[in-house]
This record gives structure tokens, C-alpha cells and sequence, in this order.
């Protein structure tokens, strides 16, 4: 409109928050994510092992199912730290695809279409960027995780009684720690990815290799060097040594995996495990170069020389 008319008038509606601002890049961003039919059948999918647990659950304390079903509380699954480190692993493996599917476009597409300095012109720092595109994953992946893992912890909690939750308590705390480290690590992973190759093909086909290349590598050096050290290039092996840390199925002197019977240990597997120690040092350093990554790409202009 002509500036002499000053008809226009500021805004007089409510400002955002400062500290939720962030959020506007999930809410847009779930729009497009939710309009693809694969996704949404594949994110219905995700919630199909947390029903089979649950169900499993419930056949254990239910008499009148065993006995329609002609089982014993023997012939079922334990509930304990293994049950649900077996859920962790069900669900890491979804989270693990839904995260090949929803992170690779997340910076890339700004960084191609020259957007970030839209939004960093505004009070909208760097800090805020990366965290409202680590929001889009990670509230996606804490629905298929450590939501539904302690919804079944308490379910558990509920139908054994409070002796249990009492003894039990570190699985609640072993779920939902072991959950923000596989979703930390993939978040981190796949923005970083994203902010360095601008094309989404070759980004889904880089994150992907990220966890198959290093396996294969890290399998050749244990076998040549007859050593467990080689699984530290392993991201499957460092997460998996650090769930079964938190579980306390794993021996971080002998690297060796540990089976019991109720509370009592009846038997410990050697396996090419890392040490545990070493392990948790190298996700750290991974998530910390990620974040490096972040802060040098994220930025308003980009010089070309």
C-alpha cells in the first residue's frame, strides 16, 4: 500500500514467547511429513511391537487368557530388565527408519533454497534453528520411544504391585535414558548430514551408510586384530553396549553379556562388545563433532570463494 495513506497499523495480537518460538518449525514441518500416505502407515507400524509387549504383559497376569490359551506363567517372557531391553530394540530399529525418512531434508532444503537468512533476520537466533529441527525428530521419536516404554513399565508396575516398582525402578530410568541416547545420537547424525549434502538422496544414502560401512569395518578389525576394540567404529555396537549397560546385562571388565534367573546370574557370553567406558566417550565425541558440524553451517550467508 502507498506509505502517504497510513492506513496500515502495527500488530496488536499476541506475540509467541520467546522461549517456545522453536516450535513454529515442527508445527510446519509435520504438516508435509503427515501428508505422505508411506509415512503414515509406517508411523501407525512403529506402534505395533509396544502392542504385542503390552499384550504379553497382560497375558502373564491374567489367568483366565492362560487358560483359554492352555499356557503357564512359565512358558511366558519374563518381565524384567532383558524384556525391556528387547523393546528398546524393537523400537530403536523403527526409530532408526523413521529417521532415514524425516531427517535428511531438514536443513538441506533451507540451505538449497537460500532460506536461513529469512529466518535468522529475525529474533531467531542459531540456537533456536537447530533446536526447532531437533524438535521434529525428537518428538516423533519419543512417541515411538520411551512414551510408550514407560507406559508399559507403570502397566507392569501396576499389575505386579508396588514390591515390584520398588525393586524395578532402574528399567523406567534404564528406558527412558537408553531412548534420549539413540534419539540424541540420530538427531545430531542426521542434521548434520542434512547441513552438509544439500541433495536429499545423497543424504538418506550418507546416513544410511553411516551405520552399515563402519559395521563392516569394524567386523574386519576384529577379525584381523582377534579384539573387540574395532566395534568402537561401530554406532550399532556403541549403542548396544550402552543399553545393555543401563539393562546391567553387561560385564564392562570382561565385555561379556549377562544372562540371569529372576535376580541371580546363571551365566555370562563372552561377545565383541567395546568396554563400556569406551563406548559412552565415543558417543559423546560423536555427538560433539555433530554440534561442531551444526555451527559452522548454520549460518545467514555462506561465502563462496
Amino acid at each position: 500500500m502507498a506509505v502517504y495513506e497510513q492506513t496500515y497499523k502495527p500488530f496488536t495480537g499476541a506475540l509467541t514467547p520467546a522461549w517456545s518460538r522453536f516450535l513454529i518449525l515442527p508445527r510446519h514441518a509435520y504438516r508435509a511429513v503427515f501428508q505422505s500416505k508411506l509415512f503414515v502407515a509406517f508411523f501407525v507400524a512403529c506402534f505395533i511391537a509396544p502392542l504385542g509387549f503390552s499384550g504379553a504383559i497382560f497375558l502373564k497376569h491374567n489367568a483366565a487368557a492362560l487358560l483359554i490359551l492352555q499356557a503357564s506363567v512359565g512358558d511366558l517372557l519374563p518381565i524384567d530388565g532383558d524384556f525391556f531391553n528387547y523393546f528398546m530394540v524393537a523400537q530403536g530399529v523403527m526409530v532408526y527408519f523413521l529417521t532415514v525418512l524425516v531427517g535428511p531434508p531438514l536443513v538441506s532444503r533451507d540451505l538449497t533454497n537460500n532460506a536461513l537468512p529469512l529466518y535468522l533476520a529475525r529474533p531467531f537466533s542459531k540456537v533456536e534453528y537447530v533446536g526447532g529441527k531437533a524438535a521434529v525428530l525428537l518428538i516423533l521419536q519419543s512417541v515411538v520411544t520411551w512414551v510408550p516404554g514407560l507406559l508399559l513399565f507403570f502397566f507392569q508396575a501396576y499389575l505386579e504391585g508396588w514390591g515390584w516398582l520398588k525393586a524395578n525402578w532402574w528399567i523406567g530410568v534404564a528406558l527412558w535414558c537408553g531412548s534420549w541416547i539413540w534419539m540424541i545420537l540420530l538427531t545430531l547424525l542426521a542434521l548434520s548430514v542434512s547441513s552438509l549434502l544439500k541433495w536429499r538422496t545423497v543424504a538418506t544414502g550418507a546416513l544410511v551408510a553411516l551405520f552399515f560401512i563402519p559395521s563392516a569395518f569394524a567386523a574386519i578389525v576384529n577379525e584381523m586384530f582377534k579384539t573387540r576394540l574395532g566395534h568402537l567404529f561401530d554406532l550399532t555396537a556403541l549403542i548396544k553396549a550402552a543399553w545393555q549397560g543401563l539393562f546391567r546385562n553387561f560385564n564392562p571388565q570382561t565385555g561379556s553379556q549377562i544372562i540371569r534367573q529372576g535376580r541371580r546370574v546363571i551365566q555370562e557370553i563372552p561377545i565383541y562388545e567395546p568396554p563400556l567406558w569406551a563406548s559412552w566417550l565415543v558417543l559423546f565425541m560423536i555427538c560433539a563433532i555433530c554440534l561442531l558440524i551444526l555451527s559452522r553451517k548454520v549460518r545467514a550467508y555462506e561465502v563462496v570463494k
